[in-house]
């Protein structure tokens, strides 16, 4: 049966969502419908919304950090049933592809991506969904190559950070800069991916994490996940890979850009010690081009990028054993009808904000975002 329910169509560029009734149709084969229960907003979702600069992809239903349960299952699909405990996953498992089959990537060919075509529709018009996922939706479709099962004790409102922010900043730390113990680091960017980075840092072992940030309140929060040391770019005259440099003699041994931005990227790979520094390019933009020096890269630098980080299951179980911060990253809880304002950043003036969230900062566009969870 076709389910009739809320979702925020976003119908243009730069344009507030609309809470609209849509239509989802019934999963086909290996499809599954999932009953979203909690979702959050992340820096991707509104890249694509305010940043991206194309009509492509409108009108869409955004989210991609969501959990929720199976409400039915298509034909063939044998792994999930209806009362699943589920995280939709942007970044799927074929599991028979060279990509899959290799210990080198968590990724999958770039053809055979899980997008179904979708299932939404409004107003007669067929609606995009926004990375195969689209959980700013009380119901979605999607590949069951791209969701998995979680432990049934799971708290669905706290484990959708899984979906993208977190596994995306610890995982970039741990599995693709593979930090080290005992040695430093810089994390550029205290967002959501930025801090979880920081507390990827920390679980490696790192002695020395220098949490960078033009937003100095994020300071007390980046340390209470793991940072040593906070870096305002603002507070000084000079670039800050050369305060970093001077504060680690040489640089760091391994350093995170989570922001987005091309500038920022090459600061990152400059505060890197340059005869052996890993420098890992997180955070997503496809609008501009890097420009480096040869030389920062002869000299022995590596420069890596790292794509959703790791497994949410593996990061699932630490949190449960209380080995891994999720609470720690939720600043409200609010209705999906309240998208708009988590957008526009309307709570700012909120009393007693306390920012421990997705905020995202350009280094020199300050944008402040909110990292909200939806309870459906």
């Amino acid at each position: 049966m076709v389910i009739r329910c809320r979702a925020a169509v976003s119908w243009a560029p730069n344009t507030p969502a609309a809470m609209e009734e849509i239509e989802v149709a019934p999963p086909e084969a290996g499809e599954v419908r999932i009953k979203i229960v909690a979702t959050s907003v992340c820096h991707s979702d509104l890249y694509h919304l305010l940043e991206s600069m194309t009509a492509d992809g409108f009108p869409t239903v955004l989210g991609h950090e969501g959990a929720g349960i199976v409400e039915s299952v298509g034909p063939g699909v044998t792994e999930f049933q209806p009362g699943d405990k589920v995280i939709p996953l942007f970044l799927c498992q074929c599991k028979e592809c060279r990509f899959c089959k290799s210990p080198r990537t968590n990724q999958i060919r770039q053809e055979i991506m899980a997008g179904v075509e979708s299932r939404f529709t409004c107003k007669g018009k067929r609606v995009h969904q926004f990375m195969g996922t689209s959980t700013f939706s009380e119901y979605t479709v999607i590949n069951q190559i791209a969701v998995t099962r979680i432990d049934p004790a799971a708290p669905l409102d706290k484990i959708c950070l899984l979906g993208c922010g977190i596994c995306t900043g610890y995982g970039a730390a741990v599995n693709t800069a593979k930090v080290e113990a005992g040695s430093s680091c810089a994390v550029f960017g205290l967002g959501a991916v930025g801090l979880a980075a920081v507390m990827g840092c920390r679980a490696a072992g790192a002695s020395r994490i220098i949490a960078v940030d033009i937003n100095s309140d994020k300071a007390e929060k980046a340390k209470e996940l793991g940072a040593t040391d906070f870096l305002n770019p603002k507070d000084h005259s000079r670039p800050v890979h050369e305060v970093i440099s001077e504060m680690t003699g040489g640089g760091v041994d391994f350093s995170l850009e989570c922001v987005g931005n091309v500038e920022v990227m090459r600061s990152a790979l400059e505060s890197s010690m340059e005869a052996w520094g890993v420098s890992v390019v997180v955070g997503w933009t496809d609008m501009f081009d890097i420009t480096i020096r040869p030389r920062h890269l002869i000299c022995g630098r590596t420069w890596k990028g790292s794509m959703f980080g790791g497994e949410p299951v593996a990061l699932l179980r630490s949190y449960l054993e209380k080995k891994v911060k999720l609470d720690e990253f939720i600043s409200h809880k609010m209705e999906l009808d309240q998208v708009n304002d988590a957008i526009d950043g309307k709570l700012s003036n909120s009393a007693n904000l306390i920012l421990l969230n997705d905020t995202f900062v350009k280094l020199y566009n300050q944008i402040i975002n909110f990292y909200f969870v939806c309870q459906f």
